[in-house]
């Protein structure tokens, strides 16, 4: 039975503008979430993440590029976390028992900010007013009291002392350096050292040793005078100290009063009082002492007392008094430092230092409590990024840390303190990466059970239409387009179908119909009209065609000129036009070839020339081993198939892969075989099983739109037409000037189910089925190729006789 071309209502499906319920995209209301139910995989796996707490369900969202993914999980989860707690305040302190490992320190949202702020004013009033708090009546009238004993005390050692030397026989002499020295008296007279040199010997060892025995007597009160001092200090030091303390407890207490709550804050707060009072003497007058530097040497102006006060600083690593629920941060540059935070360095007199105010947070940290977004790509670059993050998810705390690398020299650094960890990530990859990951690091299936697949289509219905119009209004809104009118929403839900390649499916590409609808947008407003309208919507397609046709439009010349030979007229044995698909870049499209194929005598058997020069793929070779196993079915019953023969796609100079073509290369092969010839106004597209049947190929739009623009070319005359499987008259979404032309009758489409389907029209002749007899029906095309099959084996076997 002869296959019936197709009528021009099955080459594509058009929406009718009158069942959309908006006059244009303005009217459309602004809604959230309208993308989701086209995501029924995804949502099932996002719901289940924002129940389940704990490391371990987190999220792998799988998906091919230009499907809006970012974009969609992000909407997701950004207006579930706005309804969720805001997380709290993160700050690293000064550790006072270990300056290399600061203390992490959680407080409620926005508590932070304020925290740092109060302890700044406050440590800013310390410094200020604590120097002239010693200045007080009070203050130094008790200093004086303590000075004036202490003096007393020293005068009275010192006059004892000297006392003590005269009625030894010795003068007492105290220098500026407090040194003591004994001189001899003679006669109530100070022997000079010539005088005391020309005394008799054994005067002088006398004196020497009444000297040595009056110098341990006065080393013993000069031990005196040193506890007496020391004491001073001790009560000098109390004094302050508690004098400093009044000050102290009046401008901290407002503090303790605010974050006393806090355990970590209350210590730290008595940690800082005590160290203002450990170090009170910083505070005291003192005669600043020039230091001698090399010439052009300068250093920074810095005093004791700042760095003291620097202890006191606040590292408010995560600042959230301006977040409104739980944060989705979305990491763009995973790097290490990006990602797990950092410790930065600053230089000085040529010397790397840090300290607790250069610790850096990472997106983890800022993500804490909430969700954290990326690429599976962008941290893939990074191993120690992917390390880190699952280290941290292992462990459940995010650790800021250097690298270590081995190559490099370690410098010292800070061990901060783990903050603990409670978020979910999400990945966003492709399915190929996420088989990667899942069968080559272990550590991925445990801590990312949650797959989010997304789907490329959804099926085109009423509910699923009405939803698809939703998110192009929100789509125009967002991007603040020229509003479209009914006419273009349904044209664009049209051309999601194209993009699908199904005439019952929509694309769910949202951001390539964006791209296509911004650039109709901006066609609208260069031609002067305030909406967009059919006609501007596919003169932006065209153009967006356009920019990237040209090896499609060399091609075409090429064929214009016929240095591609591929006939559209006339007729030929063992040739047929086969078609195919070419992407250039991110441009598809269909050419028309010519397959060839010759048989003759010989064991050789059906030789593809594609595969033996090493330019077919596996698939197409498969394609041609069921062409063989066809042939033995149908002719080999009574007789072995003996012959030689060749398949070749003509002029084809790249690589061939797929079995598209396998329908018409067996059409070729019966037409050589049967000597039958094919009429070249057809082409052919279709794979063709063991058992004769034509099943579907990709591609199917853009091969018939290829055979068609060539016969445009040359003159369509009313007769060509291209066969394509039956199943794939679904995939039909044409352009609108090829169903033009088919409506005209100036071109045709012809569905079919069987290579005998296919050869009936390329042909024109009856194929034949074969009879109890087991003969095909004399004239017919099976017959003529089934008699040349036993005319070649009887030849063979003729030959080998001869040759015995």
């Amino acid at each position: 039975m002869t296959a019936k071309q197709l009528s021009h209502s099955k080459l594509r499906s058009k929406l009718d503008p009158e069942k959309i319920q908006f006059a244009d995209s303005s009217e459309i209301p602004t809604s959230t979430g309208a993308y989701d139910p086209f995501q029924p995989r995804a949502l099932q796996a996002f719901r289940m993440a924002l129940a389940i707490s704990g490391s371990c369900h987190n999220v792998y969202l799988s998906g091919e590029s230009n499907l809006g993914r970012s974009y969609f999980v992000r909407e997701y989860f950004e207006l579930r976390a706005a309804k969720q707690p805001v997380p709290p305040d993160q700050l690293y302190l000064y550790n006072f028992a270990d300056q290399d490992k600061p203390i992490a320190v959680s407080l409620p949202t926005g508590r932070g900010k304020k925290f740092k702020t109060a302890l700044s004013d406050a440590v800013s009033h310390i410094k200020e007013k604590l120097p002239a708090w010693f200045e007080r009546e009070p203050h130094l009238k008790a200093h004086e009291r303590i000075s004036r004993t202490f003096q007393d005390e020293r005068d009275d050692l010192f006059s004892d002392m000297e006392e003590l030397a005269k009625k030894n026989g010795f003068s007492l002499e105290v220098d500026d350096q407090d040194g003591l020295t004994l001189i001899p008296l003679i006669e109530g007279r100070i022997l000079s050292d010539e005088e005391f040199e020309r005394l008799d010997p054994e005067l002088r060892k006398t004196l020497r040793k009444s000297a040595d025995d009056l110098l341990a007597e006065v080393t013993t009160i000069l031990r005196q005078i040193s506890k007496t001092e020391e004491g001073f200090r001790k009560d000098e030091r109390k004094l302050h100290q508690d004098s400093a303390k009044e000050l102290l407890k009046d401008i901290m207490n407002p503090l303790h009063k605010d974050f006393n709550q806090y355990e970590k804050i209350k210590s730290y707060l008595k940690e800082v009082e005590d160290e203002l009072l450990d170090n009170i003497d910083l505070f005291m007058a003192k005669d600043a002492q020039p230091v001698a530097l090399p010439t052009g040497l300068h250093l920074p102006e810095s005093s004791p007392t700042d760095d003291l006060f620097s202890r006191f600083e606040v590292n408010l690593l995560v600042d959230n008094s301006m977040t409104k629920g739980a944060p989705v941060v979305m990491a763009d540059h995973p790097t290490a430092f990006n990602l797990l935070g950092s410790i930065d360095r600053e230089s000085e007199m040529g010397a790397l230092y840090t300290d607790f105010t250069l610790i850096r947070a990472g997106a983890i940290h800022k993500a804490n409590h909430g969700y954290l977004i990326m690429y599976a790509e962008d941290i893939l670059t990074t191993p120690s990024s992917w390390e880190g993050l699952l280290r941290a998810l292992r462990t459940g705390k995010a650790k800021i840390e250097d690298p270590g690398d081995g190559d490099h020299i370690r410098t010292k650094t800070l061990e901060p303190e783990p903050i603990p960890l409670e978020l979910t990530v999400i990945l966003i990859g492709s399915e190929e990466t996420y088989e990667l990951l899942l069968y080559n690091d272990e550590r991925f299936g445990k801590y990312f059970k949650l797959k989010a697949h997304m789907q490329l289509t959804a099926e085109r219905n009423a509910a699923n239409i009405r939803r698809f119009v939703e998110v192009l209004g929100k789509v125009i809104q967002d991007t603040k387009l020229i509003p479209f009118n009914k006419e273009a929403l349904a044209g664009v839900v049209d051309y999601s179908s194209r993009l699908a390649e199904d005439q019952k499916r929509l694309s769910l590409r949202i951001p390539v119909m964006k791209e296509m609808m911004v650039e109709a947008s901006a066609l609208t407003r260069l031609d002067g009209k305030t909406i967009v309208d059919r006609a501007s919507l596919n003169e932006a397609i065209e153009m967006r065609d356009y920019r990237s046709n040209l090896y499609e439009d060399e091609f075409m010349t090429e064929y214009d000129r016929e240095v591609i030979k591929v006939a559209t007229s006339g007729e030929g044995v063992g040739r047929v036009n086969g078609l195919s698909v070419t992407m250039f870049g991110d441009y598809e499209f269909g050419l028309p070839h010519q397959i060839s194929c010759t048989v003759g005598v010989g064991h050789g058997g059906i030789l593809d020339l594609e595969r033996e020069a090493r330019m077919g793929g596996p698939i197409h070779t498969k394609g041609m081993m069921i062409i063989k196993s066809y042939l033995v079915g149908l002719f080999a019953q009574d007789k072995p198939i003996v012959l030689t023969g060749s398949l070749c796609f003509e002029q084809s100079y790249a690589g061939i892969e797929g079995d598209s073509a396998s329908g018409a290369e067996l059409a070729s092969l019966l037409s050589a075989l049967s000597g039958v010839p094919i009429k070249f106004k057809y082409a052919f597209t279709g794979a063709v099983s063991q058992t004769g049947s034509i099943m579907a190929v990709g591609g199917v739009n853009r091969k018939i739109e290829g055979f068609y623009e060539v016969c445009r070319r040359r003159g369509l005359n009313g007769e060509q037409g291209v066969l394509i499987p039956a199943d794939n008259v679904v995939n039909l979404m044409l352009r609108h000037e090829v169903v033009e032309a088919i409506e005209q009758g100036k071109f045709h489409i012809y569905p079919i189910k069987t290579i005998e389907d296919a050869l009936s029209i390329l042909t024109g002749v009856k194929i034949g089925k074969i009879s109890r007899g087991k003969k095909f029906p004399l004239g017919s095309l099976y017959r003529k190729a089934d008699d040349r099959l036993a005319q070649l084996a009887e030849i063979a076997r003729r030959s080998e006789c001869k040759t015995i």
